[in-house]
This record gives C-alpha cells, structure tokens and sequence, in this order.
C-alpha cells in the first residue's frame, strides 16, 4: 500500500529532480516522514517516490460517450461518486446546456465536462473527463456539501416504496454513514426523510391540485361513491368528504350504531382527519366515511355530519356514539333529528378521573355502564352516590343517564358502549397521518380494499350460522342452560328458573327479563334454555345482524385502486377545477410537534431514566447496578 502525503506538492528543481515544497499556506514538511501502515517503521525519503505513484482513480465507470437522461441524473451520479470517494468537487460553468465542474483541490487533475447532445434535446453526454486524482487528504471531508438532503433523501426513496414509515432520521444517518460515507446532521437527515416522501407521496401543494381528478377517478371505479370538496370564495380547500359505495351499501348489514370521533394530522397543512365507522357481526371496525377538515368545530362537524346524514340516513333506529366535546354534542342535535346521541363510557370515566380525582370508583361506574336492568343500575349509583356524592351529581345531571348508561339508553346501541372501534382506527393511521392528503387517502383505500378481501376469504370459509365470535359467545351459554329449570307458560313464552335471576322468556319478540336478551339481540342462557324446551333453533332467536349471511353480504364487494396517476381518465372540467392549499398560521420555530396532547383524563405513562446507569425502565433508587451498568447497557461511570 503505498503512503498519501498531505500538505505537501510536487515541483521539478532546475535538475529534473523531484523535491517537496510546501503547499501555499501550510508549514514546511520534512522530506524525511515516517510512514506508517505500510509495514515498516523505518523512515522514507518523499523524493524517491514518483509523482504517479500520489495520483489513483475515483472508482467510478464514469467516461467519455457516456450518455444520461437529464442534467439532473448526471448530478446525481457525481455526487453518489464524491460522497463514496469523500472528495468533493465545484462547479465552474453550468448553463442549461453545458456543465463543467473540477476537484476542489486546485492541483489536482480530475474534472469533467458535458453537454447535450443537440440543443433540443434534454440528454446530457460527457464530453470530456479526467477520472484520475492527485489532491491532498486535507481537502477531503465527511461533512462534504455534496451530502444534501436532496441527495440523500434520493438515495433512501427505495426504502420508504410500498411502507408507510419507513427509516427515521437516526436511521437515515446511519445509512449515510455506512453506505455513501457521509457525516450529516439530525435535521439534514429529517429533511432528506421528507424530500423521500414527497418523491413518493408527492408534495403538498400537488395534492391539493389533484384532489379532483383522484375523487372523479374514485367514484369511477368504485359505482356509488360519494366524494365531497368544500371551497372557500377563494377556491382555498376548507373540506373534504369520502364514503365508498360498497360500504355505503354494505351499511345495510350493519347494526345501526356509528361511532364518529377525529384525529389530528401531523403534514405541512395540518387539518383534523374525521371519520365514522360501524361495528361488523364479528365485532370488527367497518368504516363508513372519513372527512378531512381545518378543526373539530361545529362548522366542521355539521358540514361533515351532514353528508354523513345522506348516505345513512336519520331514523329512530339509528344510534351515533362519540366524545363528549360540545361541538359534536351541538352539531348531531342540528343534523340528525330523529337519531339518538350516546357518550363514549370511557370518555365519561376520564372525565370523572380528571375531575373527581378519584379512580377507586372505576369499577361500580363499570358495573352501572354495562348493567341491563335498571334494578342493578339503581344499586350501583347508591353505592356511587354514598361514597362520592359529587360524582353521582355529575353522572346523573351534568351528563346525564340516558347518555352512557345501557339500560337508560332511549334507542338501541346493543353491546356498544365506548368508541375505541375509532381509536383503533386512529392508531392504523399513525404513520399515514404525515402524508400529504392524496397519499393519506391511498392508504385508507389500501386498507380498506385488504379488510374487505380478508374478511371476504373469512366468511366463505365460517362453518357455522354465526360470525367466529358470536359463535364463541354463545356456545358456552348452550353449555349453562342445562342448569335451568324451564316449564312452558303459552306456545310463545316459558317461565325459566336458574341462578339469582328469574323470570319470563318470549321467544317470539325476543325478550327476558333480564334485558340482556333484548338489548344485545342475542340469546342470554335463559333463552337458549326456553328454545332448548321448545326444541326450536337457538339460531332463530339470533339477530340477523350477527350470521354468516349478513358478514359475507357486508365484504361481498370489492373496492379498488386508482393506480397511475398516468393512467387516469379525467374530463377536463375535472383537471381545471381550481383547489388551492388552504392558508396556515406561520410555522413556529423548532421541531414541529408530531403528537397530540392528552385528551381529559388521559394519562401517559412516563419511561422512567435511571440517573446512576443511564438505563430506562427504573429510577435510580431502584438500580440493582453496583458498578454503574444494567443488563443490556454499557456501564457509564467505571473508570478507564
């Protein structure tokens, strides 16, 4: 291997001879140098080294004749080469037509020139290139300016293709570091993370401009879906609005409870993602619409509510499920006239932790949500009301019984008493909810399109009347109803002895009561004894909402991509409608927030740091550590 020499230049004396001066503007270097890494300690003489021997090639297969499809490929190739080779390079002619650059190091040889073929032409040719390079050591540098975040979010597209997260900013310098040689900043990697996005997503601004053209595309090639956008006088977007036809129609084999809640998004336009969803006879989301608005307020939710409202109707059946917030409260009561309101159980119970700070009462409020007679309710709000008087006020006046209590209830919400179907659905989108709008909603179609096609393959192959988990929760009630006594009282109704609980069964209205029959529309264990007496089907007793049937009626469509954008079929008033990004407050300095804060009554758990090991997971009083280190971690106070 032979050795580099920094700070040092080759001249010819008035001899021929090789000798070694000084580069301008360093110290004088002794000609005698030692050399190490080449297996010797022994002292060698500089001017016995030729010239050529100081001078290698870049690696690359760069040459002459060879042709790239843009100025901007060629770029790209050359800075792929300077970070690999850390080297860098400047530019010292650039036009649309030509570009010359050369290595910094103004004695070293390498350089390159090309052009375009013919002047109409976008295709550039190297013309002339000297791939050999002679420059000192001190003019190479990790940190080089070459390592942009334009080209290093080029290089990582590959790894953010077909995934919605991808790499974070730690991981992108680490790739710089191992794979093109490059020292980069936290925030050079952050933004080479959201340059790969927009190479992938596209930018913000297109999608607001191509909303049109993917709605018409949308509705296209799924036949019944409603797609909405809402415009300022400006033609600013404000809203927008999507239900596809196949959930729409799939509505019909639902029970008719919707839960509706939203979520913030986290892009460059911020905004509140809306969405309403139902809950399949396998007890799975089934979402109905979704909605994309500047903010949770009542404008918003009306305007949102009220194309809801088309596609579902408003019935007394009907049964909407959300958060208390009152901009939904006020929005649902102008809209839908006919539907009954619920609040969110687990809502209601974190606003009593937040305000009564008082969690021990969490299981009698539990045990009065999920009670079916209003006989046990009563006894659970006795004990309530005796230990916390203050919390019974505020559950039976402030929010009122018939809002969050099952057997209050004035319609019919069946087994559904939270909405954490929505939360789940918020937690789906985690990632998604960074991309620009288009791409968001290519992920929601995505999802959708593989819990229909999942769920599909699951029905056609349920042996059984009922969905996996109804059948699961009524199996061991065919088991327990042999413990009752039952003696038949008319063709209809039987009288049924068993445990703390008797009572009346009518198996033709499909009542008890217990009310557990009549509220969840599925057979309790004293009914699956009254129709074992009558040697009727248990089946019959059970809603239609919960067979195979209705599940493969549900999922039996299909709902499909867009694909290309260069595939699409759009009539022009479509491409020329005019949407523009709607305006934003002025970004506040420093890392932009990616996380909400806390709804009320909501508590994050806190990764406890250990100030004696510097492990996570326990304090410092806690530390087992005697030398300062933890499984898992390296110690961090023994001394070297």
């Amino acid at each position: 291997m032979l050795p580099v020499f920094q700070n040092a230049e080759r001249t010819s004396n008035d001899n021929g001879a090789s000798a070694t001066q000084p580069a301008e503007g360093n110290p004088p270097v002794d000609p005698l140098l030692r050399v190490t890494g080449a297996g010797s300690d022994e002292p060698v003489n500089v001017s016995t080294i030729e010239a050529s021997d100081s001078t290698f090639s870049d690696g690359s297969d760069l040459h002459e004749g060879k042709y790239f499809n843009t100025k901007k490929d060629l770029k790209r190739k050359l800075s792929d080469i300077a970070m690999k080779g850390n080297f860098e390079f400047r530019t010292r002619k650039s036009n649309r037509s030509l570009w010359v650059i050369e290595c910094i190091d103004p004695n070293c040889s390498w350089r390159l020139r090309a052009s375009k073929i013919v002047p109409e032409s976008t295709k550039f040719v190297i013309r002339k290139y000297v791939g050999v390079q002679s420059c000192s050591l001190l003019n190479r540098n990790a940190n080089h300016r070459h390592a942009t975040y334009i080209v290093i979010g080029e290089q990582v597209t590959p790894q953010y293709v077909g995934v919605e997260k991808g790499p974070g900013p730690k991981g992108i310098q680490t790739f710089a570091h191992t794979e093109l040689g490059a020292q980069i900043s936290y925030y050079k990697a952050w933004r080479g993370r959201k340059h790969a996005h927009t190479l992938i997503k596209g930018s913000p601004e297109q999608s607001f401009h191509v909303l049109p053209s993917y709605f018409h595309m949308l509705e296209k090639l799924n036949p019944g879906t409603v797609t909405r956008i809402e415009v300022d006088g400006e033609s600013r977007f404000k809203y927008l609005f999507l239900a596809f036809g196949v959930a729409i129609r799939g509505f019909r084999y639902m029970r008719k409870v919707v839960g509706i809640d939203g979520t913030f998004l986290k892009g460059q336009y911020r905004g509140v993602l809306l969405v309403a969803t139902a809950q399949d006879g396998n007890g799975q989301c089934y979402p109905l619409a979704w909605g994309i608005v500047d903010s949770e307020n009542e404008d918003a939710w009306s305007w949102f509510l009220t194309q809801l409202k088309e596609i579902i109707g408003d019935t007394d059946e009907l049964a909407l499920i959300s958060d208390r917030a009152p901009s939904i409260k006020k929005a649902i009561s102008t809209v839908f006239e006919k539907a009954h309101h619920g609040a969110c159980a687990w809502h209601v119970a974190q606003n009593i932790k937040n305000k009564f700070k008082c969690a021990d009462i969490m299981g009698s409020y539990w045990s009065a949500v999920n009670a079916y007679r209003c006989e046990d309710f009563t006894g659970y709000m006795i004990e309530i009301s005796n230990r916390y008087p203050r919390i019974a006020e505020y559950l039976e006046n402030e929010v009122g019984f018939e809002k969050w209590s099952r057997c209050h209830y004035p319609g019919l919400r069946y087994n559904i008493t939270t909405t954490n179907m929505l939360e789940s659905l918020n937690s789906m989108l985690v990632n998604a909810r960074d991309f620009p709008y288009v791409a968001l909603l290519d992920v929601i179609q995505e999802k959708m399109s593989k819990w229909w096609n999942d769920r599909r393959i699951v029905a056609m192959a349920i042996t059984t009347p009922l969905t996996p988990s109804r059948e699961f929760e009524l199996r061991p009630r065919f088991a327990q109803s042999n413990g009752q006594h039952t003696s038949q009282l008319n063709p209809i109704t039987y009288h049924v002895k068993g445990g703390e609980l008797e009572g009346v069964v009518d198996i033709f209205n499909k009542t008890y009561t217990c009310k557990e029959f009549d509220i969840d529309k599925l057979p309790c264990v004293h009914a699956v004894a009254a129709v074992h007496h009558a040697q009727v089907s248990v089946y019959s007793l059970v809603s239609p909402y919960y067979t195979k049937e209705y599940y493969l009626l549900a999922y039996g469509e299909t709902i499909y991509p867009v694909g290309s954008q260069s595939q699409w079929d759009v009539p022009n008033e479509v491409v020329t409608r005019i949407v523009l990004p709607r305006e934003v407050k002025e970004k506040k300095r420093g890392r932009p927030k990616t996380s909400r804060f806390p709804s009320v009554g909501e508590f994050r758990k806190r990764k406890n740091h250990c100030g004696k090991c510097g492990a996570y997971g326990h304090s410092k009083k806690k530390c087992n550590s005697q030398t300062g280190s933890t499984e898992g971690n390296p110690p961090t106070n023994v001394p070297v």
